[in-house]
């Protein structure tokens, strides 16, 4: 172990601190389920504040006002190939004491089809639905779509036919990607009558108020709400 840490030294400038092989992979995982137990408790929230008809937002917003609260924002759901993995290799070694970590990865899987319930709903309002999705990456202004909840909820759109589905990602290649076509962004917010904001790039940050406000808004990401256009 010494000397280990005296070669990750020669090239690391933060600290290095040595502890056996399986502390180390523990610790790691740790961190990834850490970070995915404390995101199911804010989807869980927004699943709840939907059902009481209230602003998820504002709740976190006074709540961690408490000086001992800081609430996650909540999401479409958890991608990526850490997050959304890393939890399965703790209930898996320990599948009896692991309860909490197993129900939080249940939480964020199931995250996906309750935005696609919701955005069902709101299409029966329509006879002929389109339905815009942003965003098909797991997080914000990356081309990395890996476990991306995001392009679970499109698939899930197309495969049930709510109605028209467009995407758009500025992020993702038109040329690698053809699972399904993707849109320019102001075609899309030209033909939405349904936008659902799922993965927050800059590229979506300014769409225009007067445009949101001519569309029925699912804002996964709270984006908008926090820049004030919705």
């Amino acid at each position: 172990a010494t000397r280990d840490k005296r070669f990750y030294e020669s090239f690391v400038n933060g600290a290095v601190l040595a502890t056996t092989a399986l502390t180390a992979e523990v610790t790691k995982l740790v961190e990834n389920s850490y970070r995915d137990v404390n995101i199911a408790f804010a989807n869980e929230l927004s699943m709840l504040a939907h059902r009481l008809d209230i602003d998820v937002w504002e709740v976190i917003q006074l709540a961690n006002r408490h000086p001992r609260v800081n609430i996650l924002s909540p999401g479409p759901g958890v991608g990526g190939h850490c997050i959304s993995v890393d939890p399965w290799f703790l209930v898996h070694a320990d599948p009896q004491g692991t309860p909490l970590i197993r129900t939080a990865r249940e939480v964020n899987d199931s995250k996906p089809h309750h935005v696609v319930r919701r955005v069902a709903k709101i299409s029966q309002r329509f006879n002929k639905p389109c339905i815009g999705c942003l965003g098909l990456t797991y997080k914000a202004d990356v081309d990395d779509l890996r476990e991306s909840p995001a392009l679970d909820i499109v698939r899930e759109l197309i495969s049930e036919n709510i109605g028209e589905v467009v995407a758009c990602d500025p992020h993702v290649s038109t040329e690698r990607f053809t699972d399904f076509p993707l849109h320019p962004l102001e075609e899309v917010l030209e033909r939405a009558d349904i936008l659902v904001l799922l993965t927050d790039h800059r590229a979506f940050w300014d769409v225009p108020r007067r445009v949101l406000e001519e569309k029925i808004v699912v804002d996964t990401r709270g984006t908008w709400r926090q820049n004030r256009q919705v």
